[in-house]
């Protein structure tokens, strides 16, 4: 979480955020999301509760959404690529790509 007002890191201090800097303060609890399109540069602010996991466009082999979450897991030896994991954002079917 980052102020709002100078922009530095914000730490949760007796139930609120805090900022060390200002001492600019906020309540736990709200959350926000930012998402930003990379093509038209605009940045959405989306208060509501977030899911923690970042998305992509895929598309599910189960219901054919073109939305996952995904994480990277190194599944074999180090010298191997990692493993993606995804998990459809409307069915949840998950699916590995390696």
């Amino acid at each position: 979480m980052f102020c709002p007002e100078c922009g530095s890191l914000m730490f949760p201090r007796d139930g609120v955020y805090g900022c060390s800097r200002c001492n600019c303060q906020k309540e736990i609890g709200t959350a926000q999301c930012f998402v930003t399109d990379a093509k038209s540069k605009e940045t959405v602010v989306i208060n509501d509760s977030v899911a923690t996991l970042p998305k992509t466009r895929i598309l599910c082999p189960e219901c054919g959404h073109k939305e996952a979450f995904f994480v990277l897991r190194q599944t074999r030896s180090a010298d191997e690529p990692e493993t993606r994991i995804y998990r459809c954002c409307k069915c949840n079917a998950s699916w590995r790509e390696y």
